[in-house]
């Protein structure tokens, strides 16, 4: 694990903590103004993209430049592409029925509450989840085709996120389409094509960090956590028990994988 600035990138975790929370924070600010919670999943994307900027500024003369670009560009397009798709598809609408239940709960003040249980939370989620896309900025070495793996990895999973959500805001579009189940496109082939593509940015980006021993080490946690929240976690379970009771759902379930993408069952 020579040759890796462990102490510049000691000093690079404050300041991605304190990016990650201001982000979080703000956004706090913003969402008991308008008495909607929902908006902190927009944030989740401008985080990620304010930790890259930040990182990226403060590994300048440590981390190879081509990487440092590399890396936070990645990041930025995908955060940002997120952030916009959220903030489009909750315009017009309440709260989040999650955050209902969740502040529903709240021993005292609803929004002190949600500060700690949500955007505390998220923006160390944030934080925890970025560790490649901060360590990765801090190998000097060049660029390998490892590298050029894990941007190929990216590339699979954007097109998944990004596809597989225009594909069923096309499909919500259509008043015919009320109450069905949108099983077309590459939906036919997973039931999560938005979560399976989330999966492969993080574990592509976690690829272009392993061109340093000493960076895929301290980051290997970032894709095992986002592999946990999105198949186990506050994912593909939580979004599934709530389309459980949805006519034609169950047969749905029988023929299309679960995850990982798959020609579908007869």
């Amino acid at each position: 694990m020579s040759g890796f600035p462990w102490h510049a990138f000691t000093v690079n975790l404050g300041w991605a903590a304190a990016a990650a929370f201001a982000v979080m924070l703000v956004t706090f600010a913003v969402a008991v103004r308008k008495g909607v919670h929902r908006i902190v999943d927009v944030a989740w994307g401008i985080g990620f993209t304010a930790v890259a900027l930040v990182t990226c500024a403060a590994s300048a003369g440590e981390g190879d430049p081509a990487r440092r670009i590399l890396v936070t560009a990645l990041t930025a397009v995908w955060g940002l592409r997120l952030a916009v798709h959220i903030a489009r598809r909750g315009r017009g609408h309440g709260e989040d029925p999650r955050y209902e239940a969740l502040l529903a709960k709240a021993p005292g003040n609803r929004n002190a509450y949600a500060l700690r249980m949500v955007y505390l939370l998220q923006g160390a989620l944030v934080w925890l989840v970025s560790l490649p896309v901060q360590a990765a900025q801090y190998v000097p070495g060049p660029l390998t085709g490892l590298a050029w793996a894990g941007t190929a990895l990216w590339a699979v999973g954007l097109f998944f996120e990004a596809v597989g959500d225009a594909q069923l805001a096309r499909f919500k579009a259509d008043p015919a389409h009320r109450g069905q189940v949108m099983d077309r496109g590459l939906w036919r082939y997973t039931r999560h094509p938005n979560y399976f593509g989330d999966f492969c940015v993080w574990w592509g980006l976690f690829l272009i960090a392993c061109e340093s021993g000493a960076s895929a080490a301290v980051s290997v946690v970032s894709p095992l956590v986002m592999s946990f929240l999105l198949m186990r976690g506050s994912g593909k379970p939580m979004l599934e028990r709530h389309m459980a009771e949805r006519p034609g759902y169950a047969r749905y379930v029988e023929r299309t994988s679960g995850f990982f993408p798959r020609p579908p069952r007869p």
